[in-house]
């Protein structure tokens, strides 16, 4: 969406471009993000020698350049892929994708009002935009709920169909991690806290980013698996609520242990 970008990109920016034309001393090519164009001398293919700039760069290529200078004046744009790392190339790609699925989801979302693209973008694109990225913005949304939107004042209409457009193209890989709690309770009301400890521990570690699940393998093991969507916050969950299961036994007069599964 042209709302997205400014009109001429900066010099040092990294731009997806589609090579157009391939010449002995270089390459014109366009800017997918700008609707503009900018040429790649021959000097910004490679380091190494060249002997054939085909044999780098063909038409219709699409690849990942660097902005050395902006000459708005002239119209003029000057492009290197010689000073692209890996690690830059895959970072751009990685974005622009992104960048392209938020833009086909907000045009759902235009789609299911019947409101113009331009308007859905102002009223609700541009705020998720500032705010968390626009396509992070639909995947927040999909794990917190409408309260993501109603918090940055998007109409509650709009939201709605934001909340449902990205709940049906969104899906949330998730990875899961797994420990056995052992508990003991000697108490006569002994099933009672066992059975609050786990569920004290559930409601303290409760969390939209996490679900927590509690199965009996056979009394006193139980299996806890946590569901999150990276390993890092499925351990600190999984860590925590174990952690308060204990706890609480413990402090009913019970004891626990806790051993992490593979």
């Amino acid at each position: 969406m042209s709302e997205h970008k400014p009109e001429w990109p900066e010099s040092g920016d990294l731009v997806i471009a589609t090579i157009e034309s391939v010449m002995d001393y270089g390459a014109y090519a366009n800017l997918d993000e700008y609707s503009r164009r900018g040429f790649l001398h021959i000097s910004e293919i490679s380091s190494a020698r060249i002997r054939n700039v085909r044999d780098f760069v063909r038409e219709n290529q699409k690849m990942v350049l660097k902005v050395l200078r902006v000459d708005v004046e002239k119209g003029h744009i000057d492009l290197s892929l010689r000073r692209v790392t890996k690690r830059e190339r895959i970072e751009k790609i990685k974005s622009w994708k992104k960048d392209r699925k938020g833009d086909a989801l907000l045009h759902a979302v235009a789609e299911k009002t019947g409101l113009p693209i331009h308007e859905v973008y102002q009223k609700a694109g541009v705020i998720l935009e500032e705010k968390y990225g626009l396509y992070d913005g639909f995947e927040k949304v999909v794990k917190e709920g409408i309260d993501v939107l109603t918090k940055l004042e998007i109409p509650e209409d709009l939201a709605k169909v934001i909340v449902q457009v990205a709940e049906e193209r969104i899906k949330i890989k998730t990875v899961q991690v797994r420990g056995v709690i052992e508990v003991r309770c000697m108490k006569p009301n002994g099933v009672r806290c066992i059975q609050q400890a786990f569920s004290g521990a559930k409601k303290a570690q409760e969390a939209k980013d996490a679900k927590i699940e509690f199965s009996v393998i056979a009394a006193p093991k139980y299996r806890v698996e946590v569901s999150a969507d990276n390993w890092k916050r499925a351990e600190e969950v999984l860590d925590k609520v174990s952690e308060n299961v204990v706890t609480n036994i413990t402090k009913a007069g019970g004891n626990g242990s806790f051993k992490r599964e593979k």
